[in-house]
């Protein structure tokens, strides 16, 4: 990734012009009959669709192109037409629900159709469903296509979060570049947090300066529920506990990372 000070530096040195990868394009949709686009009056029982804006926001910071597919319904007929588009489209495709133990298993029978997906129940919170895999699809020319598809789970924060743990990385390496580990940071935990080991759990926080001047704290933003939005919102962190962590009491250290690095 060329960063301002690599773009200066090849101005200092007379490149007019640098040899380039084209940028990764990347196809995205919703998914789900309780999901309405915003602007639109809401149904009883139907919730806006924000993980599309969420995570078109996360896919530009990126730097690939965004294809937007919009939302597609739980059709089989519908979601078959959408993948054949991005697959023909698009370098990677980036779904959100449908990926569930509870979800219509016509989902799973056309991706098992369309390549080798694999479906997982990730050991962390939140984001327990997670599918990826190459999708194959025939160009209008003829032409074998093949993107790899990241399904996220429905729930707004475990989508993005998701998307952080796994999809962020993987793109840029699909990109051709090669990113550099997360930045963690260690913040005493102004609360205490209860946790079971055996899996990983991404809490919001707010890292700030410790009063004392030693170093950093952070505090949860409330409730973390999957689906609760506001709390990934007003964060300006995750808060990581491992998978053999246990409950961490006010005041230990915890690993965090900055959305700064994320983001």
């Amino acid at each position: 990734l060329l960063r301002p000070a690599d773009l200066g530096l090849a101005a200092s040195l007379g490149f007019e012009a640098l040899p380039v990868r084209r940028r990764l394009k990347v196809a995205l949709f919703s998914t789900g009959d309780e999901v309405t686009l915003p602007g639109q009056p809401l149904p009883p029982g139907g919730i806006y669709d924000s993980n599309r804006a969420s995570l078109t926001g996360a896919l530009q910071r990126l730097g690939v192109e965004v294809i937007d597919l919009g939302l597609v319904r739980d059709d089989p007929a519908a979601l078959r037409a959408v993948l054949d588009q991005a697959v023909q489209q698009a370098d990677a495709v980036l779904t959100s629900g449908g990926v569930s133990v509870g979800d219509a298993a016509h989902t799973r029978d056309l991706l098992a159709q369309m390549g080798q997906v694999a479906f997982w129940k990730v050991a962390m919170r939140p984001g327990r469903p997670f599918a990826f895999g190459p999708l194959h699809a025939t160009a209008p020319d003829g032409a074998a296509r093949t993107a790899w598809l990241f399904a996220l789970p429905g729930n707004p924060v475990a989508a993005l979060v998701t998307f952080y743990a796994f999809a962020r990385e993987a793109l840029w390496r699909l990109a051709g570049a090669q990113p550099e580990p997360l930045p963690v940071l260690q913040a005493r935990c102004t609360t205490a947090i209860r946790k079971r080991p055996g899996r990983t759990e991404f809490q919001r926080g707010i890292v700030s300066p410790a009063p004392d001047g030693a170093g950093w704290q952070v505090a949860l933003t409330g409730s973390q529920g999957a689906g609760i939005l506001r709390s990934l919102s007003e964060a300006n962190a995750l808060v990581v506990l491992g998978h053999a962590q246990g409950s961490v009491a006010a005041g230990e250290p915890v690993d965090v990372w900055l959305f700064d690095g994320l983001v």
